[in-house]
């Protein structure tokens, strides 16, 4: 069944043959999309403007998702979404959406998504009022006061492994440059992707906690690893992809295969020349767009205001000052090649990591979705990941998705730790749901040789779609200019994860 199977309501009985490409929206006089300030919840029309600065989670979470349908945003990370609904209603514009209200790229860069995709059609419609589903079973088991207690004990405990992880990134830092006989080359290179992993998975669960004080720069740990600009990301992630898993709006999956355009042998060269332009220069001049794109949209309408705003971009750009400062520290002490060793592991391990928690590899149009189960699918779409077996040690190696299930049909939660202490109340209820709770996957074992396989030894896009053989896949003038059309795009901040 494909995504749109999920969808009720208007716009899933939209006609096939809509006219136009944005399905008969009206166009601004600029040509553009034709919009106001408008948020999309149950069918209905919002302006939730007034209401930015003040949300409990953060400006930015309200500011980003102007013009788009946030239903499933609303249902999947508030504890009592009927509460926030019912709060909503002062801002009401007392009538049912229209198309003009919702931008048909999700106010998101158009190469993200697919062609042909509209967020007014594809945009998936989940009923979380039902009080008998899933998620509501869930919810109410972890309001047991015990289970509670338990849970905010974990997360400081996370925190403060949080803290010890990042001491340790600098101290291994400093002693492979202070003394390379202190931290050999191989010690240096394990070290480096095994914390650079860990510190990912922290800003991970950074970008899915309320975006308040010193929590706007930690998000920012997600860059550590190089594969994304988590300025951007938090919105890919947290509002895209979570609330509407394996769907069209979901684009985790289309950024990743970018890179299949590519011809097989030159994938893994020139995806890591991709990469090291995006540290170097390209997500640098990403951010520089974004403030642009900030001054002409306005510091209210995005983060409500400069106070609300000003640490995302201090926690950005410091990222990317650290990220490149340190590539500058090791060509000045002479050790380039700890750098580009640690560098080319963390960046691959990493890019498989971001992918090896739900089966991406699988056609859209392939994956079976209960229509009235929100949280039954999330079950059902994502991997729970070991890599060593232990639940904790392997929150942080596998970036923070050793309990990914219940990261994603709980992800408000604050920490990894709180996902693996809650994964018994939501196996329990899965099996009272008929839902099979698969064991954890390997991701040496499993997962990684299967990306391999898929995202390496594939032909690239073009040669599948023309049934081109080895030498012209690789040889033609089309494979050599996507080859420096890729690279160049690293550079100036376009492109994949």
């Amino acid at each position: 069944m494909s995504s749109e199977g999920v969808q009720t309501g208007e716009a899933s009985d939209l006609p096939d043959d809509s006219p136009g490409p944005d399905l008969g929206r009206k166009s601004a006089p600029d040509g553009g999309p034709q919009l106001s300030d408008v948020w999309v919840y149950n069918g209905k029309a919002y302006d939730l403007s007034e209401w930015i600065s003040k949300h409990p989670g953060g400006e930015f979470f309200i500011g980003r998702t102007k013009n788009r349908d946030i239903t499933s945003i609303i249902g999947s990370y508030h504890k009592d979404p009927e509460k926030i609904g019912r709060l909503i209603e002062r801002f009401s514009l007392d009538r049912e959406a229209v198309i003009e209200d919702v931008h048909p790229k999700a106010n998101a860069p158009a190469f993200l998504f697919t062609e042909g995709f509209d967020s007014w059609r594809d945009t998936p419609h989940y009923d979380f009022s039902k009080r008998t589903d899933l998620l509501h079973a869930v919810k109410k088991r972890l309001a047991e006061p015990e289970l509670a207690a338990r849970i905010k004990r974990m997360d400081r405990i996370f925190d403060a492994v949080a803290v010890t992880l990042f001491i340790a990134y600098f101290a291994v830092m400093g002693l492979r440059l202070y003394d390379t006989s202190w931290m050999p080359l191989a010690a240096f290179v394990v070290a480096m992707v095994v914390l650079r992993s860990a510190m990912a998975g922290i800003g991970h669960y950074a970008i899915h906690r309320a975006q308040k004080g010193a929590n706007k720069l930690a998000v920012n740990a997600f860059d550590m690893n190089y594969v994304a600009l988590s300025f951007v990301t938090a919105d890919g992630h947290a509002l895209l992809h979570h609330p509407h898993t394996q769907s069209q709006v979901d684009i985790k999956k289309n950024v990743f295969t970018f890179m299949m355009d590519l011809p097989r042998l030159y994938r893994i060269p020139i995806h890591t020349l991709h990469k090291f332009g995006h540290t170097v220069t390209g997500m640098t001049v990403r951010l520089l767009e974004i403030c642009k794109l900030t001054r002409q949209v306005g510091i209210a309408d995005m983060y409500g205001s400069w106070r609300g705003g000003l640490p995302h971009f201090v926690g950005a750009f410091g990222m990317r000052i650290l990220l490149l400062g340190e590539l500058v520290v090791f060509i000045i002490a002479g050790d380039v090649l700890a750098w580009v060793l640690q560098f080319v592991a963390t960046l691959w391990i990493s890019t498989f990591l971001v992918v090896a928690s739900h089966d991406f590899d699988e056609d859209i149009d392939e994956i079976d979705v209960d229509a009235g189960d929100w949280a039954v699918n999330q079950v059902e779409q994502a991997y729970d990941l070991k890599v060593i077996g232990n639940r904790y040690v392997d929150c942080f190696l596998s970036a923070g998705l050793s309990s990914h299930r219940v990261h994603h049909v709980l992800p408000f939660q604050r920490s990894g730790f709180s996902n693996i202490v809650t994964e018994d109340v939501l196996r329990e209820e899965a099996a009272r749901f008929g839902v099979e709770w698969l064991p954890a996957k390997s991701f040496f074992t499993d997962r990684f040789p299967k990306q391999v396989k898929t995202y390496l030894g594939a032909r690239s896009r073009t040669a599948e779609e023309n049934d081109w053989g080895f030498v012209r896949e690789h040889f033609s003038l089309t494979a050599l200019k996507t080859c420096a059309d890729y690279s160049v795009k690293g550079f100036t901040g376009i492109g994949t994860v």
